[in-house]
Parts: structure tokens; C-alpha cells; sequence
């Protein structure tokens, strides 16, 4: 009998306001340019807690759904609804014996843009590495969970690589491969360490113009994911 009964799977509070924001945004009730509510009123109003709200907006910046603005609150772009679309639907669950072939496939972009960044980066983008940078060292060393921070390095990275096709395939399948690997592989100092120090190796190729370098330092750093999704069935 029990094989007739399919496991119960209660949705992410994170993820039910991401579904309310692009239903408002697919409808029309949302426009570009149109400023979300404080995070304040958000959790207020959908009964949910503000870290809730916080990491639903993160995610939807990571996908350049909206963009936050210092003193100015968090704006609709009008960018990445197809992505957005994406990432509600669920795209990323895929049956376990496809995470291998997922990971390898993020291997492949990330070298990639690693090698392009190095080529087309600007003083611009390099400024937006390093402040994405920043911000995942700072909740590395506070002991706190920097997942997000860990995205947006990616992030601006492909961006700075000027391929459009190769930026909106990592936003696709990169997230939730980040996320099985962090909060299912065990993090102690030696590891966040080892990541920084990662990370700055591929920045400073990125910044030094020298594409072999980004693309030898950028597949060292996918090694650990390479190997976890060999050895664990997720």
C-alpha cells in the first residue's frame, strides 16, 4: 500500500512569496519600475518573518527580477521574467540520477565565463565582483550562512563575460545546485578559508585579463561540487 502514497512536500514560505510577487508582475499589477513594500510590511502583511522576505527578494535580484536600490528600496526591472518563470516552475527538480549531469553542465558555463570575463571585463564589473565579494567574505567570517552572496559572485561574473545565453543559463541551473551542495556538505573554517581564497584566485585572473588562469582556478574551485554530486544521491 505504501508505494500507492506519494510523500507530502510543504512549500517554502520563501518560495510562496516569490509565487505572489510574479503573479503580480505577470498580471500587470506590477510594472517596472514600481517599488515592493519595505520588508516591514511584506512580513507584516503575508504573516511571515523578515529573513522570509529578505531571501525571496535576494532571489528574485538574483535573477534580475528586481533590483535593490541603497536608500531608495526594491524596484521591479522588468528583466529575467523568463527566468523568473523558471524558477517558479520548478525546473531545477529533476530526477536524482540527473544531478550529475547538472553539475557537469554548470562546470562547463562557469569555465566559460570565467574565460570571457577575463577577456571583456570592465572596471565596472570589476567593482561588482569584488563588492559581491566582499559581502560573502563578511558572512563567511560572521559564521553565517552566505549562499546568496556565493550566487552573486557567479552572477557577476557571467555578466561580466557579455554572453547574454550563457548568463540566463547559469541563472537556470546554478542556484539550487549551490544550495544542495552548501547545506548538505559539512562548512567548518578550514573550508571557508579554502573558498575565499578560491574565489579571490579567479577574481584576480578575471582582473589580470589572463583567461587560462580564470579557467584553470574557476574548474579547481568546481572540484569539491564536482565530487559531491559523485558521491551523494540528492
Amino acid at each position: 500500500m505504501l508505494e500507492n502514497l506519494n510523500k507530502i512536500q510543504i512549500e517554502n514560505p520563501v518560495d510562496l512569496i516569490i509565487t505572489q510577487i510574479r503573479d503580480l508582475i505577470t498580471e500587470g499589477q506590477l510594472k517596472p519600475g514600481e517599488k515592493l513594500p519595505p520588508e516591514r510590511k511584506l512580513a507584516e502583511h503575508l504573516g511571515v518573518s523578515r529573513s522570509h522576505v529578505r531571501a525571496a527578494i535576494s532571489k528574485l535580484e538574483f535573477y534580475g527580477i528586481v533590483k535593490i536600490l541603497p536608500q531608495s528600496g526594491t524596484v521591479v526591472t522588468g528583466i529575467g521574467l523568463v527566468a523568473l518563470e523558471g524558477l517558479i516552475t520548478d525546473i531545477l527538480k529533476i530526477e536524482k540520477k540527473d544531478f550529475k549531469s547538472l553539475v557537469e553542465t554548470r562546470v562547463l558555463l562557469e569555465k566559460e565565463t570565467a574565460r570571457l570575463a577575463a577577456i571583456h571585463r570592465s572596471e565596472n564589473d570589476i567593482e561588482e565582483i569584488e563588492n559581491a565579494l566582499v559581502a560573502y567574505e563578511g558572512k563567511l567570517t560572521k559564521g553565517e550562512n552566505a549562499v546568496e552572496e556565493d550566487l552573486m559572485i557567479h552572477l557577476k561574473i557571467a555578466e561580466a563575460g557579455k554572453n547574454s545565453v550563457l548568463k540566463t543559463l547559469m541563472m537556470i541551473i546554478t542556484p539550487d545546485i549551490v544550495k544542495n551542495f552548501i547545506n548538505l556538505k559539512v562548512c567548518n573554517d578550514v573550508n571557508n578559508i579554502k573558498t575565499i581564497k578560491e574565489h579571490r584566485l579567479i577574481f584576480e585572473s578575471i582582473v589580470n585579463q589572463n583567461p587560462e588562469e580564470a579557467i584553470k582556478y574557476m574548474d579547481a574551485h568546481l572540484k569539491d561540487v564536482m565530487s559531491f554530486s559523485q558521491n551523494n544521491n540528492i
